[in-house]
């Protein structure tokens, strides 16, 4: 996993998100600002900060431009390597991924044995979900393995209340201060924080309960002393200036003025309330829209998802609900989970399962429960689809981010299916231009790009076919994956009379005119 992960570190070139977090994390080490980025809580973009504090780079001080622009400029303006920039702000996600490794080995461990947190650990080393998004200098691994920390410290809490839930608190504020898509799972933990404190506790029901209560409290508690200090580390004076931040009514508007964080925290729930509100395009199996359809999630992890995997998955949720010994385990392995993924599941913005990474994490946990059952053939079919994992997961390296699995035709043909963060987030830009330099030089070169790169700076010097009427169009026709699937008018027109020649990462197509 961890070679994986260094390779695409290497050899991907920014996404469409990451230069938006690296730029953040620099102006919060430069300058001591929130301005940047509020839609999202700053500690994911402080583990980001580490790595980028080693680079080291060079910023413009006063620099006013958008968040996106803060982006570009630092990485290709500024003087700055955005190879090595990128490296440096990737490394600590990968460190953090691999620990989310042992977080699963370990939870599995205390439910199943060794075998069982082997199967479990196979299964999350081997996503390709999540080494793909763990190789990135994003938000979604960190939050998903900080609340699957929080939950494993609550199921630890039923023999050491006192040292394991503080602990679940502080991981549990350290998903809420890394993304705000976590906020829902909340009641569910600290729901699990009472109950081993009640089954603790002798007297009175009265008394366990107020105890109870206690326990939940003080995981609240430090949970929301977590978001305080992720933003009083990057300011200690909290200075915000509330610009364009919109306003919320009716139930989520009290919700938000309810929340106990600070300013900058709310506003950004403002914000996140605001986009799901935009009529965001999606893609699913061929079909371009407008709006969210609530099964696209299950849709998406069904492409993306290995067989083996998916069939473990299933396996190993009905024995943690069916065995009795595990069944305590249930509420840990399967609650928190179905919330997050409900909740995303509403959520207006199709982009991919970046929004679902919990999954993996959790459900391989469960998965290594399938090991109780003592019949004869159990583990040798387990050993058989775990190996059926590492077979497709190996056969899609380096290529992580496009992987589908092979009921649906492998990498090659995801781009049929999804687009976005599925396929096509700008990775492969520096691999264009080394195909281009390979296999076309001296051809006239049109490119649709949908990315954060810039093209120039990897030496494709290329036109905009969108800005000439089609019949001026001649030569190699380079177009991003995720453009193409949401192509209308002349993109569409020009992809039809094209000829695919050639596929780059399996994010972007290369036709002949």
């Amino acid at each position: 996993m961890a070679v994986a992960m260094v390779t695409a570190a290497v050899r991907q070139t920014p996404t469409i998100d990451e230069p938006v977090y690296v730029g953040t994390a620099a102006v919060y080490m430069k300058e001591r600002s929130l301005r940047y980025n509020p839609e999202h809580p700053p500690l994911g973009k402080l583990v980001v900060a580490a790595g980028v504090a080693v680079a080291d780079p060079h910023l413009d001080p006063g620099f006013r431009g958008n968040q996106g622009e803060l982006g570009r400029h630092l990485l290709y303006e500024s003087g700055n390597d955005p190879g090595r920039l990128m490296l440096w702000a990737r490394l600590p996600v990968i460190a953090l991924t691999l620990l989310f490794g042992l977080v699963v080995f370990a939870f599995a461990r205390e439910l199943t044995g060794d075998a069982g947190a082997s199967v479990a650990l196979a299964l999350y080393s081997l996503s390709p979900d999540v080494i793909a998004h763990g190789s990135l200098a994003t938000l979604d691994v960190p939050a998903a393995g900080f609340v699957l920390t929080s939950v494993w410290l609550l199921w630890r809490a039923r023999l050491r209340p006192r040292l394991h839930l503080p602990l679940a608190g502080a991981a549990l504020g350290a998903a809420l201060a890394t993304k705000m898509s976590t906020l829902p799972v909340v009641p569910v933990l600290l729901a699990l924080a009472a109950v081993p404190v009640w089954c603790a506790s002798r007297g009175t029901p009265g008394r366990r309960l107020l105890r109870a209560l206690a326990g939940a409290s003080v995981v609240g508690l430090v949970a929301v002393a977590v978001v305080w200090a992720a933003c009083l580390v990057v300011d200690p004076r909290l200075r915000w200036d509330p610009q364009q931040v919109p306003v919320v009514h009716g139930l989520r508007g009290l919700a938000v003025e309810l929340l106990p964080f600070p300013e900058p925290y709310r506003d950004g729930v403002r914000i996140q309330f605001a986009l799901e509100n935009r009529p965001w395009e999606g893609f699913l199996f061929g079909r371009l829209y407008t709006g969210s359809l609530w099964y696209y999630l299950p849709a998406a992890l069904l492409v993306k998802t290995p067989l083996g995997a998916l069939a473990l998955w299933t396996a190993g949720a009905v024995v943690v609900v069916a065995v009795r010994r595990l069944r305590p385990a249930a509420p840990h392995l399967t609650v928190a989970p179905a919330v997050l993924l409900a909740a995303a599941m509403y959520g207006s913005r199709d982009f991919g399962t970046r929004y679902a990474l919990f999954l993996p994490m959790f459900l391989a946990v469960a998965a290594g429960s399938v090991l109780v059952l003592r019949w004869r053939w159990v583990a040798v079919v387990t050993a058989v689809l775990v190996a059926f994992v590492a077979a497709g997961s190996l056969r899609a390296y380096p290529y992580y981010l496009p992987y589908s699995n092979e009921a649906f035709g492998g990498p090659a043909k995801t781009r049929l299916r999804l687009h976005d963060s599925n396929v096509d987030w700008g990775q492969d830009l520096g691999r264009l231009a080394d195909r281009l330099r390979e296999r076309y030089r001296g051809e006239r070169i049109w490119l649709v790009y949908k990315g954060s790169g810039v093209p120039s700076y990897y030496g494709i010097r290329a036109a905009d076919p969108l800005r000439v009427p089609p019949g001026r169009v001649r030569g190699v026709l380079a177009v991003s994956d995720s453009a193409a699937a949401k192509a209308t008018g002349r993109l569409a027109e020009l992809i039809d009379s094209s000829r695919p020649v050639d596929d780059v990462g399996h994010s972007i197509t290369l036709y002949r005119r």
